[in-house]
């Protein structure tokens, strides 16, 4: 799916008009066009599957001593910055950091994937909680490894600016797969390292 970046235009516009202002004015003649190529930007999530993210960041690394090390050896990449939108207002989601970890499966993958797979999940319309779900679903394709963990704290301009106006207020949202929600021994690791 690709996204009508001349739609957007029109709608805006009906927006602006919605909204008592003129379109034609100096200030906002070209709004309609710039809201669509933000739109196209922040939203580039949406046109991608979660397994087309994975095809697309699926760097991974052959690593045959980790079949032969312990086998709960932890890769943690944590405070991952993105942002995505809230489905429910179109309101931004904001200060948000993302913590990914995995189990190896005899392959490792590169770093900045990692990252690069979490702002894509979060470049949609999205709830955080379905957030953390697509960014471990993706990272369990790409690894294979089951074992993932996905923690995400952020703020909600729907919560903060609007509505119920609690400036302070954060959600934290937890995703465990894997031995990551079943073995208790795993968990207390992946706290520790945590803090």
């Amino acid at each position: 799916m690709a996204i009508d970046q001349k739609a957007i235009e029109q709608h805006i516009r009906g927006i602006l008009e919605a909204l008592g202002d003129d379109p034609e004015r100096k200030g906002l003649r070209e709004t309609p066009a710039r809201v669509a190529r933000m739109y196209a930007e922040v939203f580039d999530g949406m046109n991608y599957t979660n397994h087309e993210i994975a095809r697309m960041f699926d760097k991974t690394f052959e690593e045959d001593a980790l079949r032969e090390t312990g086998a709960n050896d932890i890769v943690l990449v944590r405070d991952i910055d993105i942002f995505s939108h809230c489905e429910h207002h179109l309101a931004l989601m904001y200060d948000m950091t993302a913590t990914i970890a995995y189990v190896p499966n005899g392959k490792v993958l590169g770093l900045s994937k990692i990252a690069r797979i979490a702002d894509m999940a979060a470049r949609r319309l999205q709830l955080q909680e379905r957030l953390g779900s697509d960014i471990a679903e993706i990272m369990e394709e790409v690894t294979g490894s089951p074992d993932i963990a996905v923690i995400i704290r952020g703020c909600h301009s729907c919560m903060t600016a609007r509505g119920i106006k609690k400036s302070s207020a954060t959600t934290v949202t937890t995703t465990m797969r894997g031995r990551f929600d079943t073995d208790r021994n795993l968990q207390e690791k992946l706290f520790l390292l945590l803090g």
